[in-house]
């Protein structure tokens, strides 16, 4: 829907501009009725994905199908106007984006699932609980473990880790969860922003190895990010922490402990970023090299528990009993990953893929980056993240490749990172948490708070300009 948003401003603006795109060899067909029909398809799709928890279908369907109509569509045309290659290597192309996100979060989300399997998430959020603190430290704590987790974890995983906190120890205080689910939410989404894993925006922005106007976007250079995003939090958690009450909650939990080989899984992990970062920054290879190789490493380890006699406790066993769980076997934790999500990053790369190759991202370009200037329309871009997904609007973005220093790309990788907090359904952690916290966390009483979290945006912003001046 933010996609189509854009195509609607791009049109608006420019209701006469037929750009080339930017291969010789491609025929603009924005105003084509193959072109048209490809648009219509992919605005019905993401209405359909929109209505997801109305419909109760699964996100990835329309989008995948969307896609696949939408290049053969475009492979028909080429196929008539004896031009077939070049449909095929663009569509490879778009692939092979796919492919090493696909693998990338294949790997992180098999070791988020593995260190779940073993009790690393429950055993701090009965460790926090067990601390006895009252509910404003209770806040400030689960705040702040929500910015620093995220970097590492997605925000989803953070979110509902810290909620899980919450409703425990506040489940019948309604303020409470509210203003605590709204500042996990705030406060995730910040924390992913400064780090290429906290999101998979900062993730596809890191692995397109862009050349900016005056230098490269690397590895590092998110974490200039860090300071603004830390802003972005603690600008709207200062002023709801004011009205947090100060009593401690009554009740008390038993300490839950981790499970043998979790903190080897956890230090596992960090290696595997570790890896990661080098072969992209020392070898000057895709970062999920480093991902693949780290999952290698933990499916060694998954083998020595297996001798050892571990089992695999699963929320929902292979076997259906849970008094008998099954020898540990790693690939339980990988048939665990989000699927729908997965195969909605593919529909979702596709379908803006074909409508980049039909010549309307270029059409977009030139109206908001040409029109609006850079600034303008990355703080844009944020502020539409905040009604639909990040995900579309960052691919069309990286597809776009405006001319940018690296300012203006940190600037839009922290604008749609933290955009999606203004709502409650701007981002996967806050429609995740409506879920965990139902009935006292909604839309409406996360809106009451819109104008306080959009000081923090808004603050982010100017901090970012102001201690990265450099980069513009």
């Amino acid at each position: 829907m933010k996609t189509f948003f854009n195509f609607l401003v791009a049109i608006l603006l420019a209701p006469g501009l037929a750009v080339a795109s930017e291969s010789a060899t491609n025929i603009n067909l924005t105003n084509h009725w193959v072109g048209i029909t490809a648009l219509a398809l992919f605005f019905i799709a993401y209405l359909v994905v929109m209505a997801e928890e109305f419909i109760h279908l699964r996100k990835s369907k329309p989008v995948v199908l969307a896609a696949g109509i939408i290049w053969a569509l475009i492979a028909w045309y080429y196929q008539s106007h004896d031009m077939p290659h070049v449909v095929e290597t663009a569509f490879r192309h778009n692939l092979l984006e796919y492919a090493e996100l696909l693998l990338f979060l294949i790997v992180a989300m098999t070791y988020i699932n593995a260190m779940d399997e073993r009790q690393v998430f429950e055993a701090l959020r009965t460790w926090l609980i067990r601390k006895g603190l009252s509910y404003r430290a209770l806040f400030w704590t689960t705040g702040l473990l929500a910015f620093f987790i995220s970097p590492v974890a997605d925000n989803l995983t953070t979110a509902l880790l810290m909620g899980a906190v919450v409703m425990a120890v506040g489940g019948n205080h309604q303020k409470f969860v509210l203003l605590s689910c709204i500042n996990l939410v705030v406060a995730a989404n910040a924390g992913g922003a400064f780090s290429p894993f906290g999101d998979i925006t900062t993730l596809m922005v890191w692995q397109k190895n862009i050349h900016a106007t005056n230098g490269y976007v690397t590895f590092w250079t998110f974490f200039s990010l860090f300071i603004p995003a830390m802003v972005n939090w603690l600008v709207p958690a200062t002023l709801m922490s004011f009205v947090v009450p100060a009593a401690k909650p009554k009740g008390n939990s038993i300490q839950l402990p981790m499970r043998r080989g979790a903190l080897v899984i956890v230090g596992l992990f960090f290696v595997t970023i570790a890896s990661a970062v080098m072969a992209h920054s020392l070898l000057g290879l895709p970062p999920v090299l480093g991902m693949m190789t780290g999952l290698g490493v933990l499916q060694l380890y998954s083998f020595v528990l297996k001798k050892q006699g571990e089992k695999t406790h699963l929320t929902h066993n292979p076997t259906g009993d849970l008094s008998n769980p099954i020898p540990y076997d790693i690939f339980s934790k990988i048939a665990r990953a989000e699927w729908d999500t997965l195969f909605f990053f593919y529909g979702v790369i596709l379908c803006v893929g074909g409508l980049g190759f039909l010549g309307y991202l270029t059409m977009i370009s030139h109206a908001l980056y040409g029109g609006w200037g850079a600034t303008s329309a990355n703080i844009a871009i944020g502020l539409v993240s905040a009604v639909v997904d990040n995900i579309p609007v960052m691919f069309a973005v990286l597809s776009m490749m405006p001319d940018m220093s690296t300012g203006q790309w940190m600037l839009v990788t922290l604008t749609a990172g933290v955009g999606g907090s203004l709502l409650s359904i701007g981002s996967a952690a806050g429609v995740a948490l409506m879920g965990q916290a139902h009935g006292s966390y909604t839309f409406l009483g996360h809106l009451k708070w819109m104008p306080v979290i959009a000081l923090g945006y808004v603050a982010s912003i100017a901090t970012h300009f102001m201690i990265n001046a450099s980069m513009f």
